[in-house]
């Protein structure tokens, strides 16, 4: 992250853990399949902590630190939690996390292995995120939540910044990103406008952001072209499996519907099962993604079936979590296992 060092807000002195430049994967025989020129998929499962949420985390602790804070806290459904709780333990900070009490099992014993105070929530994540809110005036401690502290956007907009430089020679039409409390496809569209504007990339892409269809707040706010609070209360629960886009009530979402507009993108809808698919469909292309980062491939597909984007088009998909730690959903989606054979040739050709 420190070679966009000059682009970022601070860091006098380096993060404790660097989140890293992560590979861009090619996904040609997926490609074919889905009619594109091509298809590229930034695998940000590689990130320390597993997730595209090292981002932002390291620049918040590192300010944090710098600001002389003992302490910090987020609100999470599980990947800003789990990405916080690391950073702060190689920044030697305490880090309390509210997390919600439908958080998936796996990803609450991720967080508890860094040795955070973990504060679960009764209700969904708005109630974690307000409870956060409440006590960081409280207790005076550094507040990480999304749409609180702008160095956040800043963090994530590095990877729109390496999507610029690793694509310069091949720039994307379309860069897919899953929507949850927005904050992702501002970032990412921020990054890759500063790459433009800089001489890296020769252009900007359109960025298509991909909801869940049971909490498609900003999709509505977009296509209806309404203010986000005006849609919001269609959705009083989140009705979808993926959690880390489970969010009715996105606190950058008015930004991300900005982004949207400024690049001349669009937005779309995916059902549970549509992520499913695509949960297998990047397997088969080399990349393990959690459901909610499934969530963009399930878009594009579902942009080219409507004429959103059109056939030929390079695209670029931004995996913003491994899925090791969704296994629990990967393992139900799977296939019943193997029969097994008897440890003989003749046994093994037959099953063959």
């Amino acid at each position: 992250m420190m070679r966009y060092r000059e682009l970022l807000p601070f860091l006098d002195r380096e993060p404790a853990m660097l989140p890293l430049v992560t590979p861009l994967v090619t996904a040609p025989r997926l490609a074919a399949e889905l009619g594109l020129g091509s298809l590229r998929v930034k695998d940000e499962g590689c990130q320390p902590s597993g997730s595209l949420k090292a981002r932002p985390s390291a620049v918040a602790v590192a300010r944090a630190k710098e600001l002389g804070f003992a302490t910090i806290a987020c609100a999470s459904s599980g990947n800003a939690a789990i990405s916080l709780a690391a950073m702060a333990a190689a920044e030697e900070l305490e880090a309390v996390v509210f997390v919600p009490e439908r958080i998936p099992r796996p990803k609450l014993a991720q967080l508890q292995v860094f040795g955070p105070r973990v504060v679960v929530v009764r209700g969904p994540y708005e109630s974690a995120y307000a409870l956060c809110e409440q006590a960081c005036r409280e207790f005076g401690w550094y507040n990480r939540n999304c749409a609180q502290d702008p160095f956040l956007v800043e963090g994530k907009k590095t990877c729109g910044l390496e999507i610029g430089e690793q694509t310069a020679a091949e720039p994307p039409d379309w860069v897919a990103v899953a929507v949850g409390d927005g904050c992702t496809i501002t970032a990412i569209w921020k990054g890759l406008s500063e790459s433009a504007a800089l001489g890296i990339a020769p252009r900007t892409p359109r960025m298509l952001a991909v909801q869940a269809r049971g909490a498609a707040t900003v999709h509505d706010a977009w296509a209806e072209n309404r203010p986000l609070a005006e849609v919001e209360s269609r959705y009083a629960d989140a009705a979808t499996f993926a959690d880390s886009i489970a969010v009715t009530h996105p606190h950058n979402g008015d930004r991300a519907v900005d982004a949207i507009r400024a690049s001349g993108g669009a937005a779309i809808t995916v059902a549970d099962e549509e992520m499913s698919t695509a949960v297998l469909d990047l397997g088969r292309s080399g990349v393990l993604v959690e459901p909610a980062s499934a969530a963009g491939l399930g878009g594009v597909r579902a942009a080219l079936d409507s004429g959103v984007i059109a056939p030929e088009s390079s695209v670029v998909v931004v995996g913003t979590g491994t899925g090791l730690k969704s296994l629990d959903h990967v393992a139900r989606i799977m296939p019943a296992p193997p029969e097994p054979v008897e440890p003989t040739i003749d046994a093994l050709r037959s099953a063959l």
